[in-house]
C-alpha cells in the first residue's frame, strides 16, 4: 500500500551555490527531533532577507506539533565559511532540564558549542523564540577544560539522549587515524563529564552509523577505514585529509560492527553478551575486541561510512549500508533479530551506487521498517517499506522527483510521539537553481 501524499513544510533556503551539500548528511543524527509536543531543525543558510549568499549562519526553528507554523531564529554572531560537507550543525536536547544544544563547523577543528538556557524544551510556550536564549559560541563543554586538547581537533558530533542526560560523541584525529569519545551533560549540575574512549583506532579509525538509546540500552554499529600512509600526513599543517576524496578514501573502509552498552556508555559488550571495554578502566572497544565483527567485508567492497542504523522496540538492530560482494554493488539490510545472529538481504527497487548519498532509516510504532533513499542519479527520493512480520520483503511505497541529491535525516522521536515520519531534506523551489530545506510529513 502506497503512502498517502506528505505535507511539505519550507524551514529555509539551501546554501546551493556551495559545492558541498551542508543540510543533510548521514552523520547529522538529529538535525530533526521532536520534544515535549514540539519540533525542532538546525540548518545553515543566508541571513534573512540580505542580498549577499555569504557568508552562512545556523538557523534553529521550531514548532508545535502537529500542524504548527515554524519559527526560526538565526545565530548571526557566528559566520561559517568553510565549504566543506563534513562542517554540518548538531542538535540535542536534554530531557532532564529542557536544555537545547548546538554544535557545529567541524572537520578537525576545535570545539563549537552552544546551549539555551533551562526548560526552553521542557515549557517552550513561555519562551520567545530568540537567540539571546542561548549562549555565544563557546570553544568547550562546560565543566571540562576549555584548553583540553581533546577538544582541540573534532569532527562528527552527536547527541543522543539518556534519560534524563545528554550524551555528546564526537571523534578526534583524521580519517584513517582516529578515535570516537563520549562525554555525558547532568541536567542536575548544568555540566559535562569525560567518560572516555569509547572506539579506538590503531591505524584506522571508527565511522559510527549511529548512536540509539531504547529501553535503557546503548546500541553502536560502525565500519573502520584503514589508514594509507602519505607523505606529510604527520605534520600539524597538512590539510590533504580534509578533501572530499583525500588519500584515506571509502575505498579503505572494512567490517560492520557493533557493540552495546547497559550502562550509558561506560562499559561495552560485544552481541555475544561479553564484556569487552570499561571506560573509567581506561579501556576501549578496540579493532581485535573479540565479537564486534558483525560482517567481515574486506576493503575494497564499496562498503560506505555512517550510513544509517536503527533500533526496533523489541531491541533488533538493523544497519543500511552498501556492498557489492555478490558481484553486484546493491544497498543491504544488515539486522540482527532480538535473539539470534546477523543476517543480511539486498534491498531491490533501488541502486546503492558507491560513492552515491547515503539513506536513512526509520522505525514506525508497529515496527515497521522504512528506507528513505535517495538516488545517485537524479532527484528521485524513494521510500520503501518492510513490514515487522517480513523484514526480508521490501515494498516500493512512495517516490517522487523534485528532491536534489541528499542524504534525508529523520526524526525518530516523532515516531514514537504520533508515528508521523517527518524527513528532512532538500527540495527544488521553482526557481532556476534555488533549493529549499524542507520537512516532509508522513502520516503512517
Amino acid at each position: 500500500m502506497m503512502l498517502a501524499k506528505p505535507s511539505l513544510s519550507i524551514l529555509g533556503t539551501d546554501p546551493a551555490h556551495r559545492r558541498c551539500v551542508l543540510n543533510g548528511n548521514a552523520f547529522q543524527q538529529d538535525a530533526i527531533q521532536s520534544f515535549n509536543g514540539w519540533q525542532y531543525a538546525c540548518f545553515y543558510s543566508s541571513l534573512p532577507g540580505a542580498a549577499a549568499t555569504e557568508p552562512l549562519f545556523v538557523h534553529l526553528s521550531r514548532r508545535k506539533l502537529p500542524i504548527g507554523d515554524w519559527e526560526t531564529l538565526v545565530f548571526d554572531d557566528y559566520p561559517q565559511t568553510t565549504d566543506d560537507g563534513h562542517n554540518t550543525v548538531q542538535l540535542g536536547i536534554c530531557p532532564g532540564d529542557g536544555t537545547v544544544h548546538l554544535s557545529y563547523d567541524h572537520h578537525c577543528d576545535i570545539i563549537r558549542y552552544r546551549h539555551s538556557t533551562a526548560r526552553v524544551a521542557e515549557a517552550p510556550e513561555k519562551f520567545k523564540w530568540k537567540a539571546k536564549l542561548f549562549t555565544s559560541t563557546l570553544d568547550h563543554l562546560p565543566g571540562l577544560p576549555s584548553q583540553d586538547e581533546l577538544f582541540g581537533y573534532i569532527t562528527y558530533p552527536r547527541f543522543v539522549r539518556l534519560e534524563s542526560d545528554l550524551l555528546f560523541s564526537f571523534r578526534t584525529g583524521k580519517a584513517g587515524l582516529g578515535d570516537d569519545h563520549l562525554c555525558v551533560y547532568k541536567p542536575s549540575t548544568g555540566n559535562y563529564t569525560l567518560l572516555g574512549t569509547n572506539l579506538k583506532g590503531v591505524e584506522n579509525n571508527p565511522y559510527i552509523h549511529g548512536l540509539d538509546f531504547r529501553d535503557s540500552r546503548l546500541y553502536v554499529t560502525w565500519v573502520y577505514r584503514a589508514f594509507v600512509w602519505y607523505e606529510g600526513w604527520d605534520d600539524p599543517l597538512d590539510t590533504k585529509h580534509k578533501q572530499q576524496a583525500g588519500p584515506n578514501s571509502g575505498e579503505n573502509n572494512h567490517n560492520i560492527c557493533f557493540a552495546y552498552s547497559d550502562d550509558g556508555g561506560k562499559t561495552w559488550c560485544n552481541g555475544s553478551g561479553v564484556q569487552i571495554a570499561d571506560l573509567s578502566k581506561k579501556e576501549s572497544v578496540l579493532p581485535n575486541s573479540p565479537g564486534i565483527v558483525a560482517f567481515d567485508i574486506p576493503k575494497g567492497s564499496s562498503l560506505a561510512n555512517q550510513e544509517a542504523q536503527a533500533v526496533d522496540h523489541e531491541g533488533g538492530v538493523h544497519v543500511l549500508n552498501r556492498d557489492n560482494l555478490d558481484g553486484e554493488q546493491r544497498w543491504k539490510h544488515y539486522y540482527k533479530p532480538p535473539k539470534g545472529s546477523w543476517i543480511q538481504h539486498p534491498i531491490p527497487r533501488v541502486q546503492g551506487a558507491y560513492g552515491g548519498k547515503r539513506g536513512q532509516l526509520a522505525l514506525s510504532k508497529d515496527d515497521d521498517l522504512y528506507f528513505i533513499l535517495p538516488d545517485h542519479k537524479s532527484s528521485v527520493l524513494s521510500i520503501l517499506k518492510a513490514s515487522k512480520s517480513q523484514f526480508s520483503e521490501y515494498e516500493l511505497v512512495w517516490q517522487q522527483d523534485g528532491f536534489p541529491p541528499t542524504e534525508p535525516l529523520v526524526d525518530k522521536a516523532r515516531l514514537d510521539y504520533d508515528n508521523v515520519l517527518s524527513v528532512f531534506t532538500r527540495a527544488d523551489a521553482g526557481s532556476e537553481g534555488q533549493i529549499n530545506i524542507v520537512a516532509l510529513d508522513f502520516q503512517l
